[in-house]
């Protein structure tokens, strides 16, 4: 059996902290546990946590975009922090734009992103 990763609330906002290499069935397990999740906890928000990788393929490229694309049908928006600038250099190198993912720096960055969506929707 596959190793899953831990998907932790914060209020309103799921937060995934990957920690190791991405394997192909653990991109599978992600995408369908943080699916239900985003749906058993109403959640408005998903954080995607990256600083602990310091290599990134067109594999885990991938794998962001279509976790925001699915966050995204279930109206919950992505914020992906951490991300190093080598991962940022190979990610644009490999002609992955992640649409539909927002960036920040760190997790407090993050965090004030999405707030400030919600603050902007609910205005």
């Amino acid at each position: 059996m596959s190793e899953r990763i831990p998907i932790l609330r914060i209020g309103e906002t799921l937060l995934v902290s990957v920690q190791f290499d991405l394997e192909d069935q653990m991109v599978l397990n992600l995408q369908e546990d943080l699916a239900q999740q985003i749906v058993d906890k109403s959640a408005r928000g998903v954080i995607i946590d990256i600083s602990a990788l310091e290599i990134v393929d067109s594999f885990v490229g991938r794998m962001l975009a279509a976790v925001a694309a699915i966050s995204r049908v279930l109206d919950a928006r992505t914020v992906v922090v951490g991300m190093r600038p080598a991962v940022a250099i190979t990610l644009v190198e490999l002609g992955l734009s992640l649409g539909g993912v927002d960036t920040a720096l760190d997790l407090e960055k993050g965090l004030a992103k999405l707030r400030q969506s919600t603050d902007s929707a609910l205005r």
